[in-house]
Order: structure tokens, then C-alpha cells, then sequence
């Protein structure tokens, strides 16, 4: 007679760090060359201007219409990643975005500059929220804050490493086989991307169940674990769309991302305004805010967990954001107390953005997920679009950044305050 097979419980701690070490590695790497080819061109900048005579708000424009494309095609590729899968999906998008991040050296004025950004938007649609629900499959509510924070982390270790990056292959390839720095910038930064778009497709899985790593003891916890939060709220997208509350997460996350890209599309030129002139020195300056952001998004979201509360911390986080980045447009010619107060403005926005995403990932459930996240996401990144063109448009009309910095804080505070008050019933 055979002796029956007794399987097991995994020991569940030890099952997610195996998953965590096998997916969360790659998928940062991927999302930290998204936020590099996003915000590249704001260490461009200057010597683009130079070499091509582009205006203040030539430039904020071209900055936020990779926003336009984004919005345009988000939920149609986070629906189609639900249809078909992760792997093809997300391997698709990094491949053309890498395609079109380095066809920006071909930039010789202002309208091949919109054109191109608007390609960059379009081609990588879909990706962050796509990575965002790709983690809603494997994750339950009790681990979403923590494991997006780890993914989050991607922009501002970006941000780290992007700006000496950036300046350093600027002044070192500089006129090297006929190309400019900013011209190299674009190729270095992008090229990468073709090449881990292919090497997704051949290591991703679709979701748990498919993955062969994993037993079948091993594959019914994970699913335990991510269906603990219940059954879905809403109807497919239809009845995302007819959520106030999804609205209302929309318009904070739209302040939220005001903010962030305030800083990231204009944090070298707002170090020069503060009287930093090198190059290298504005590189490893602008690296500051990134390492804060770094540190705040780990902690906050780790309390967030064991709190089992997303929407005061979260909104909190945007409230100080918004009162240092007053701060940094009233100082904005004193280094001393502007750089400070702008580190502290970008750790708080960062965990403000961070801990957000846990709450959608808790409230929208099942085939409504993906494309309500991403209609979050589409409606949220329009602040992409928005804030560099409000800030370039009030610079060209007034000489200063001030202006547009502190009407940035106001947004940033009036979505933490509609935050705090939209009570979003979350399952744990």
C-alpha cells in the first residue's frame, strides 16, 4: 500500500520573500528607467535651449505632453494587459519606449521635441499602473503598502542616480562621433530599455498560477492571501467610472503628481537659481531630495502596514509637501534654506504617493482593478501635463520660478485635504 503525501504548509513570511526577490529587483529596474527616460530632459534642459534656442515654455510644454500621450492611451493597454497578460504587455511597452526615448537625439526643434515626447507618453501608457495591478496578483491587502513602496522606490533611486548620471555623460561624450551630451544622454538612458522589454517577455508570468517556480501548497496561499480583501465593488470599468469615490482618489493623485513633477522637471534649474553653477555640483545636489525620498517612503509606508491606515498618512505626507515647497518658493535664491526645505517637500511628497496607491489596490478588486487603476492613473498624470506648463508659462511671463512653485503647493495641500476627507471603505 502506498503511503499517502503529506504536503506541507509553506511557511508564508518565507514564500513572499521568495516571491518578492524574484519579481521586485527586475520590475524597479524597469520602472527606474521609465522615471529616467520621463525626466531626463530636465538636466537636457539647458544645453538644449542653448544649442536650439527653446523657450521656457517651449520646454514646459514638450515636458508635459508625454502626459497628453500617457493619459490618451492608459487604459485601453492596462485593459488589453488584463486580456492578455502581463508578460506581453509590459514587454511591449518598455521595447517602443525605448525606441522613442532614444530617437529624442534626432531633436532639432520645437515640434520634433513635442512629437517625440508625445510618442515617449504614448508608447509607455499603461506601464506603472500595469506594474501596480501586476502586484495586486500576488500581494494581499496586509503587504500592498510596503511591496509598492518597494517598487515606487524606482523614481527617486532614479532621481540618485539620474542626475550625476546625466551630467556626467553629458560632459564626458560631449562631441564624441558628432553627437551633442544631451544627444548621447537620450541614447545611454535609452537604449536599456529594448533590451529588459525582451527579457521580460521571456522571465514574467502572467500571474501565480502560472508560474512554475511555485507548487501548488505555494500558489493556493498566495491566493488566499490576495483574495482575502473580498469580492470586487464594482462592475468592470462601467462601474469604476461611476464611482465618486474613483473621482475624488483621481483629483488628489492629479495634485499629488503636480508636485512631483514640479520638482523633477525643474530641480536642476531651480539649484541654479539658487546660485549652483557646476554642472557636476547640480548632478549630485539634485540627488539629495531622491535620497530623502528614499528614506520616508520606506518608513511610512512600513507604519502604514502595521497601522492598517493609508488615507491620513498619506494626506498628511502631502500637507508638509505642500508647506516646504512654500517654503522653498519664498527662499528660492538661498540655497540654504531652498534646498532643505526642498529635500523635506520631496521625502513627503514621495511618501504621500507611495502609501496612496495601497488604497485603490485595496478598494478596487477583480477585472475592475486594472482599468480603474489605470483610469486613476490617466486622470492623475494629466498634473504631469499641467504643472510644467503652469510653472514655464508663469516663468516666461514673470522671470521667476516663485509664482508657479507656490500655486504647485496650493494644489499639492487642496488634494491632501480631499484625500482625508474621502473615506474609502478598505476590506483587510
Amino acid at each position: 500500500m502506498d503511503t499517502p503525501v503529506i504536503q506541507q504548509t509553506p511557511d508564508v513570511d518565507s514564500l513572499y520573500r521568495r516571491i518578492g526577490w524574484r519579481l521586485l529587483p527586475l520590475l524597479a529596474l524597469s520602472y527606474m528607467l521609465a522615471y529616467m527616460d520621463r525626466v531626463n530632459i530636465s538636466f537636457a534642459k539647458a544645453h538644449m535651449q542653448t544649442q536650439l534656442g527653446l523657450s521656457e515654455s517651449v520646454y514646459g510644454f514638450a515636458a508635459g505632453v508625454f502626459f497628453v500621450g500617457y493619459v490618451i492611451f492608459e487604459v485601453p493597454s492596462n485593459l488589453l494587459l488584463a486580456k492578455i497578460g502581463a508578460r506581453r504587455t509590459l514587454s511591449r511597452i518598455m521595447v517602443l519606449w525605448g525606441v522613442a526615448a532614444v530617437s529624442m537625439l534626432f531633436v532639432h526643434e520645437a515640434h520634433t521635441f513635442y512629437v517625440l515626447r508625445f510618442l515617449l507618453g504614448a508608447f509607455e501608457a499603461g506601464f506603472g499602473p500595469g506594474l501596480l495591478f501586476y502586484l495586486t496578483l500576488w500581494y494581499g491587502p496586509e503587504r500592498r503598502a510596503r511591496v509598492m513602496a518597494y517598487l515606487l522606490l524606482a523614481s527617486p533611486v532614479a532621481g540618485i542616480i539620474g542626475g550625476p548620471l546625466s551630467t556626467i555623460v553629458m560632459s564626458a561624450l560631449d562631441g564624441t562621433a558628432g553627437l551633442a551630451g544631451w544627444q548621447w544622454l537620450f541614447l545611454v538612458e535609452g537604449a536599456p530599455c529594448v533590451l529588459i522589454g525582451v527579457l521580460l517577455f521571456f522571465i514574467l508570468d502572467d500571474g501565480p498560477q502560472m508560474a512554475k517556480w511555485l507548487d501548488e501548497a505555494e500558489k493556493q496561499v498566495v491566493a488566499q492571501h490576495v483574495g482575502a480583501g473580498g469580492p470586487s465593488r464594482h462592475r468592470g470599468l462601467s462601474g469604476v467610472v461611476r464611482d465618486w469615490r474613483v473621482y475624488a482618489l483621481s483629483f488628489s493623485y492629479f495634485c499629488m503628481i503636480s508636485g512631483l513633477y514640479a520638482v523633477s522637471f525643474w530641480l536642476p534649474t531651480l539649484l541654479r537659481n539658487a546660485g549652483v553653477k557646476q554642472p557636476l555640483a547640480i548632478g549630485l545636489l539634485a540627488a539629495l531630495p531622491y535620497i530623502a525620498a528614499v528614506v520616508t517612503m520606506v518608513a511610512v509606508a512600513a507604519h502604514s502596514d502595521r497601522s492598517g491606515e493609508q488615507r491620513w498618512h498619506s494626506a498628511i505626507s502631502c500637507l508638509v509637501a505642500a508647506a516646504m515647497l512654500f517654503v522653498t518658493a519664498s527662499n528660492l535664491y538661498d540655497v540654504r534654506i531652498a534646498l532643505p526645505a526642498l529635500v523635506v517637500a520631496t521625502g513627503a511628497i514621495y511618501a504621500g504617493y507611495s502609501v496612496f496607491w495601497a488604497i485603490p489596490g485595496n478598494y478596487l478588486k477583480g477585472p475592475a482593478a486594472a482599468g480603474g487603476m489605470a483610469f486613476i492613473n490617466s486622470v492623475g498624470l494629466i498634473g504631469g501635463f499641467v504643472s510644467p506648463l503652469i510653472i514655464g508659462s508663469i516663468k516666461d511671463a514673470t522671470g521667476s520660478l516663485q509664482a508657479g512653485l507656490s500655486v504647485i503647493a496650493a494644489l499639492i495641500a487642496l488634494g491632501a485635504i480631499a484625500l482625508a476627507c474621502n473615506r474609502v471603505p478598505i476590506d483587510r
